[in-house]
Formats: structure tokens, sequence, C-alpha cells
């Protein structure tokens, strides 16, 4: 295996939303993204009062041209969409959410996580479509986590394959692009080698501090390490006293162009017209509460 080599190191930028914490390390300044991957934020942890104030509570509100993905590592959110979704996520599940031609949904803390309280923590991720798909009829899918693909990698490091393959094992998500999803779990001072598509660009994003790749240098908490497209797999350890965990990410570029307004991600401004207008013409369905 020839081990890529970190292009950007991307810390984590902290944004106030309402009263949550969310932390930003794509797009930044020096990479707008990483095709096919626009955006990623990490919310939490955050502990949350039984009864108290829901630090999420993102009201409805417009998609169209991507999809947004949501990792539930802590506490409960609650998902309902214009196409009569609703979700309940729990610990461990994902929310692939395609928007396509346009969705109105809304994610809020769980009846029951709201009651019970606890920690609430996930990540956001917003995957790009390519022009051919950017159209498609809105899909929502809701993975479970024991329908997540599990794959013991010895020491007691393991992988979840949310989307794409690993070991002959095919990930739990439909995907319209060609993309992997890899949730690692490294136990403390565990190395890992992990195999990737050559054609792929590739990221990992360090929810947990203290992991080194192939050059040794220990990297924080609320990092993304983008790598470049020089070799065949990439190399992870684990240098802290305490469990970490990476979330892995890659996909075949696009190579589109990208225009992006708010909630819409198009190839030019004349399709984001057409979103802004489409949306407000009621094209992208209502959004009723149950």
């Amino acid at each position: 295996m020839t081990y890529r080599t970190v292009a950007n190191i991307l810390p984590a930028h902290p944004l106030q939303m309402g009263v949550l914490t969310v932390y930003q390390p794509l797009p930044t300044q020096r990479v707008d993204q990483i095709d096919p991957f626009l955006l990623l934020h990490h919310f939490g942890p955050v502990e949350v009062k039984a009864g108290g104030r829901d630090p999420l509570d993102v009201g409805p509100h417009p998609h169209r041209g991507f999809e947004p993905v949501t990792f539930l590592y802590q506490g409960g959110i609650r998902h309902r969409d214009s196409r009569d979704n609703t979700g309940h996520l729990r610990a461990g599940d994902v929310q692939w959410m395609t928007a396509g031609r346009g969705i109105i949904h809304s994610e809020r803390g769980s009846r029951e996580f709201m009651e019970a309280g606890g920690t609430l923590e996930g990540i956001q991720l917003w995957v790009n479509l390519s022009p051919e798909h950017k159209m498609v009829q809105p899909r929502y899918q809701d993975l479970k986590a024991d329908t997540i693909p599990r794959v013991d990698l010895g020491d007691g490091a393991s992988l979840r394959i949310v989307a794409g393959n690993f070991g002959g094992l095919a990930g739990a998500a439909q995907t319209h692009g060609a993309v992997l999803a890899w949730q690692l779990s490294l136990p403390p001072g565990v190395s890992i080698d992990l195999p990737v598509p050559e054609a792929y660009n590739l990221a990992a994003y360090l929810l947990d501090g203290g992991v080194a790749g192939s050059s040794g240098f220990e990297n924080p908490a609320r990092t993304l390490l983008h790598y470049l497209n020089d070799g065949t797999g990439i190399h992870l350890t684990n240098t802290a006293q305490t469990p970490a965990r990476v979330l892995v990410l890659g996909g075949e570029p696009i190579g589109a162009p990208v225009v992006s307004h708010g909630p819409f991600v198009m190839n030019d401004q004349t399709q984001i017209m057409e979103a802004m207008r489409d949306y407000k013409m009621g094209k992208m369905g209502f959004y009723v509460e149950e």
C-alpha cells in the first residue's frame, strides 16, 4: 500500500447557531470544497436537560441539488419533510436525504430525547450531485444502526460502512455518485491501514484528538485531513489515551461548476434563481407538521 500525503490540515472553526455551537472544517478560505463534499458541520457534544430547550430546533427549510446527510453519534433527532417522511434517529443511526429537485424538511430533538435529556452530538455532511442528478426525485433513507455493516479490523478497531464498499461488503446507503462514508473507531495506541480507491478524492474528519497519519504528526480533535490523490491508502494511529472516532469520506470528483445560495447548490446562477422561484411557488412541496 502506498500511503496518501496530507494536502491540507483543516481545523474546524466554531460557529454559533442559536444556542448550538457547530464546528465547521469545510468549507474554509483555503479549501472551498473536496469534490463531491461541500460542507461538514460537527454539532455538539452538548448536554441537554430533561424537559429543557431544544438546542437543535431547525425549523422547515428547503434544499435542492445535493444530499444532506446526518450522522447521529449521541442523542435523538426527529426528521419531518414535505414528502411526508418522518424519521426518528437514535445514536448510531444515519439519515441520508437526497434533496434532488427540491424538498422542505425540519430537524429537531426527538420527543423521547428531550423528555429524558442527555448528550446530543452529530455531523451533517453535504454531498454534491452531478449535473445529471441535480433534479432527480427526492429520496429519504433512514438507516438504523443495526442495518449498517460493521467490520472488525482487529485490536478492538472497527469500521461501519455507511456508504461505498469495504472488504467485499456494501454500505447501507444508496448513493447517486461513487461515494464512500466509513465510521472508524480506534482504541488507544492502535494503528490501521485503510485501502481507498485511487480515483477518489479523500478526507478524514477526526472527532476525537490524538490521531496521527503516516507522517507521525499528531492532529487534535475537530480536524479534517484532506489528502492528495497520490496513493492507494491511508495510515491512522490513535496516539491518545482515549478511544478515537474518525469519519472517512471519499468520492469520485464531479468536476462541474458549483454555484450555491443558502440551501440551494446548482451549476449556474440561472438555476439558483429557478430554485428560489420554484420554492416560492410551492414546487418543492408543502411542509405539514404531524
